[in-house]
């Protein structure tokens, strides 16, 4: 009986930890839902913040589970997960999150969980547990959601300068404040559909595990989805406010047309990505779009070095995060 409870504490207490990576999640990519709004002046920062909270919540009644369902399902192996895997994965994506954070570089939460799960997979189980056709999927869209979002972001802009090439600047300026905030609902709306999934995964992986939940089941438990939800929403509402000076204003400065872009580029790479099931960047893609705005007016408009940072942190996010889930794992395995 005694161990049987133990059991149940450490289920509940990882749920918890994952709830706390989805809290995290919120905070640390609020940026990519609110830096474009903020730095046009379109809403306040405490405005934009409960703006992006409650589309990422309202994610939760649009978006199927099918991200939830690859993480879950297709990155590592369900035979080898247990509670000291989630608990290395939790740890590396936790502790990569942390860092990127205090130094303000706008890395991925998402590949973080991905490289945290595959860190924690190698050190118990080696190269077979890993499920490399989904993975590959998830590596291919690290280089595919910046670049359409690039594409796309590059798209509206010059569209927009064709439509409104004899419309003056003043007029332009204030009907896009309107229309960025459709825009950015939508990128929200795209970010917690994409993201809080991920968590949803993770924890449905757990339970599966240790059997609290089936494995033949087609989704996870219903209070799952909503705590999952409602953590990315209130990490959004406390926001992350270092990483939001980087991506509003160091890579390029943004106006209300070039922000509105940006956005719409975004959260349709956002919506195509959830819609074929794949756990994307909401970091990567919403960098891709801000860039390809900024060249469409001139190619020196956009701070290549800053951009360049970010890209490094691209890079190492999975093996970064994969070393710490390791780490974690071992410490788990031998000690907890």
């Amino acid at each position: 009986m005694h161990s049987i409870q133990l059991a149940i504490w450490a289920v509940a207490l990882l749920v918890i930890v994952a709830l706390a990576f989805d809290f995290m999640n919120g905070f640390h990519d609020a940026a990519n839902s609110i830096a474009t709004v903020v730095s046009t002046g379109v809403l306040k920062p405490q405005q934009a913040v409960a703006f992006a909270a409650a589309f990422n919540v309202i994610a939760y009644f649009i978006f199927h589970l099918k991200v939830a369902a690859t993480v879950g399902k297709g990155t590592i192996d369900p035979e080898i997960v247990d509670q000291y895997v989630i608990f290395g994965a939790l740890v590396g994506a936790i502790g990569w999150n942390i860092v990127t954070w205090i130094y303000g570089i706008p890395s991925s939460s998402s590949h973080a969980l991905i490289g945290g799960l595959v860190g924690a997979a190698l050190a118990k189980s080696g190269w077979g547990s890993l499920n490399i056709d989904g993975l590959l999927k998830t590596v291919a869209f690290i280089f595919i959601s910046p670049l359409l979002g690039f594409v796309l972001g590059s798209f509206f802009m010059l569209l927009v300068s064709w439509l409104y090439f004899r419309t003056p600047p003043s007029k332009v300026d204030r009907r896009f404040r309107r229309m960025q905030l459709v825009s950015a609902g939508l990128y929200s709306l795209g970010h917690g559909g994409n993201d809080a999934q991920k968590t949803i995964g993770i924890i449905w992986m757990l339970l599966i595990a240790t059997g609290y939940a089936s494995s033949t089941a087609d989704a996870p438990p219903a209070w799952v989805i909503g705590l999952c939800y409602l953590s990315m929403g209130l990490g959004t509402l406390f926001g992350g406010w270092r990483i939001v000076r980087t991506m509003g204003q160091k890579i390029t400065k943004l106006k209300p047309v070039g922000g509105f872009c940006a956005e719409t580029g975004g959260a349709i790479t956002l919506f195509v990505a959830s819609f074929l099931g794949i756990p994307v960047s909401t970091t990567h893609t919403i960098t891709g779009a801000i860039v390809g705005v900024g060249a469409t007016q001139k190619f020196s408009a956009v701070r290549w070095g800053v951009a360049g940072n970010i890209v490094w942190a691209w890079i190492l996010t999975i093996p970064a995060s994969a070393a710490l889930a390791a780490a974690g794992w071992w410490v788990g395995h031998h000690f907890l």
